[in-house]
């Protein structure tokens, strides 16, 4: 009976914080959707500083079992705040790193957060030590076979390094460490990873300080599915270190390089 009990009320209780949460920011956000076009950057700032309240309390409070739905639920919210572009140019990404600090400690086999928190923190955060960080913790509770294809989080980790820390030593680390991960599958794109993640590895140890390299690690960001601003920003970065993108007929982009450096 106290099993039957547990196994009825837990759920309940769980619910009942997440209900409770989002009854609390519903009102709030109605308002925001309604009136963001004439909102003031104080008014914004105040429903900025609720969220971050609000991720407080979900980093605390227990999971009864249902971290993995705790942690799906954060990362929805995160890709609404994530995706506001009107918002965001006014208020900025400062929270993108609580979001993941909540999502990642909840579920640190969640592959997707990963790639979002390399783009969300390094890159619109300028908060590139956070996501190395929240990264590294999460790599704890990794291994070559689980989550398929954890390879990636080395790759995420090593872009991070490279282009926003400017570490090249510890970039080579992570793209070594995702090729010798990656080469435990046999798969098309297992094989294609590990062979350019040594390739990055190598080049790295031999010329730290390579635009070459540089370019390339940028070019995996514009082939990474990524947003539109973060596909200028790709580009922008490429075109600073001398290399070029080009469309082909087919809708990809062809990277042209400077000569070696």
């Amino acid at each position: 009976m106290l099993l039957s009990r547990n196994a009825i009320v837990t759920p309940l209780i769980i619910c009942a914080c997440i209900l409770g949460v989002g009854l609390i920011q519903l009102p709030r956000l109605e308002k925001l959707l309604n009136s963001k076009k004439s909102a003031s950057l104080e008014s914004l700032e105040k429903d900025v500083k609720a969220e971050k309240i609000k991720l407080d309390f979900l980093k605390k409070v227990p999971g009864f079992g249902y971290d993995n739905l705790i942690g799906d639920w954060v990362y929805l919210n995160f890709l609404q705040y994530f995706g506001d572009d009107e918002i965001r140019d006014k208020t900025g990404y400062g929270l993108s790193p609580e979001y993941f600090e909540v999502i990642l400690e909840r579920d640190p086999r969640f592959l997707a957060a990963y790639r979002s928190l390399s783009v969300s923190t390094s890159l619109y955060a300028a908060m590139p030590e956070r996501a190395i960080a929240l990264s590294e913790k999460g790599l704890k509770s990794l291994s070559p076979w689980v989550p398929e294809k954890s390879y990636y989080v080395w790759r995420y980790k090593g872009t991070d390094e490279l282009l926003f820390l400017g570490n090249p030593q510890a970039a080579e680390h992570s793209f070594a460490t995702a090729a010798n991960w990656a080469k435990n599958f046999s798969d098309e794109e297992s094989q294609f990873v590990a062979a350019s993640s040594q390739k990055t590895a190598e080049f790295l140890k031999r010329n730290p300080q390579s635009k070459y390299a540089q370019i390339a690690t940028w070019a995996m960001v514009l082939n990474n599915q990524v947003d539109e601003k973060t596909r200028k920003r790709a580009i922008r970065e490429i075109e600073i270190l001398g290399g070029k993108v080009i469309k082909t007929p087919e809708g990809n982009s062809k990277i042209v390089f400077p000569p070696k450096d």
